[in-house]
């Protein structure tokens, strides 16, 4: 099943349920879908742009919960967080960071990495493979740690 599909198919499990924070993140989903998908004529969606577009649509909830908590608007951060967590569903599962430090390894093994200079070369690489499997702060920080040693 696409993802649209699955989307679709759970607004409408949202609306029989009425549940409506959980229809508005999933709403807030595919209209960003179909804004990506009618964006600069491109005819269809990859999975791999899905799953930015999600981890995008996630780190905005999560910031703005972050600003919501700093300016003592605490139902709001936990409106924002509630729908980070309902798109979150939508992703891949996440590595530990155990796994992903031990892939990193092999990466920086791979490509002669050894100084914080290389980074960049570390970081290229990652980011393609780690997509939607893990944050690239995540990443960032595991690469700046193993490099640093």
């Amino acid at each position: 099943m696409s993802l649209v599909d699955k989307i679709n198919d759970d607004i409408k499990k949202a609306m029989l349920a009425k549940e409506k924070e959980k229809l508005e993140a999933i709403r807030a989903v595919k209209a960003a879908l179909i804004i990506a998908k009618t964006e600069k004529g491109s005819v269809e969606i990859t999975p791999e742009k899905e799953i930015q577009l999600l981890n995008k649509l996630v780190k905005q909830r999560k910031e703005s919960a972050e600003i919501y908590m700093n300016n003592n608007r605490k139902e709001m951060a936990e409106k924002e967080l509630f729908e980070a967590s309902i798109i979150e569903a939508y992703l891949p599962a996440q590595m530990s960071e155990n796994d992903l430090t031990a892939e990193i390894k092999k990466i920086i093994a791979e490509v002669g990495a050894k100084l914080p200079s290389d980074m960049g070369k570390v970081m290229g690489k990652a980011s393609k493979q780690f997509a939607g499997k893990a944050d690239n702060k995540l990443i960032s920080e595991i690469v700046k740690r193993l490099l640093s040693n």
